[in-house]
């Protein structure tokens, strides 16, 4: 069976073993806080609004949002509300879940930039959104037609929203 692909190589199912190491039963045991910055993202999701920080020197919005630039390393205290609209950057074809299971249907999975009002991004240097894609193909990543495309997030209905990242079911593409 070849249902895996690596570089565009299909690979049998025992190659596939060689490459990704399975865990039977992982002893990692942490907890961790989401900080300031995340705890405001994810309230924001929960509400149905995407929250990003402007960074004062280099006036990048970092979506997810950050508590310093990483580029000029400022301290950022401007908070922005982006858009739920923006386009694809880059798409790749998952075969696995994030648990490294097999997917029935592979998964188009990208990263989005938002559009943010009064904002302009002319730095390659841009922050952008993972997430999945949904009303794209395979072939659409392949020929790289996804790329550029714009995208509308699909929220989950208010009572479903929880605060995380999921609230967001995917992204999905506007053809025009």
């Amino acid at each position: 069976m070849s249902s895996y692909v690596r570089g565009g190589t299909p690979l049998r199912d025992e190659e596939f073993r060689t490459i990704i190491k399975e865990i039977e039963s992982p002893r990692a045991r942490y907890n961790m806080a989401a900080g300031v910055a995340y705890s405001k993202f994810l309230e924001g999701l929960k509400r149905g609004e995407i929250l990003g920080t402007l960074c004062p020197g280099c006036r990048l919005v970092h979506i997810p949002p950050k508590i310093y630039c990483p580029y000029c390393f400022r301290y950022l205290t401007k908070w922005v509300r982006a858009s739920d609209e923006g386009k694809v950057v880059t798409a790749v074809i998952s075969y696995l879940s994030a648990e490294l299971e097999r997917l029935e249907k592979p998964e188009i999975i990208g990263v989005i930039r938002l559009d943010v009002p009064g904002h302009r991004f002319t730095s390659y240097r841009f922050p952008g959104l993972l997430h999945r894609i949904c009303g794209a193909s395979e072939d659409d990543v392949k020929t790289q037609r996804i790329f550029d495309a714009r995208v509308k997030a699909r929220w989950l209905p208010p009572e479903k929203r929880t605060g995380s990242i999921t609230d967001i079911e995917c992204f999905e593409v506007i053809w025009g």
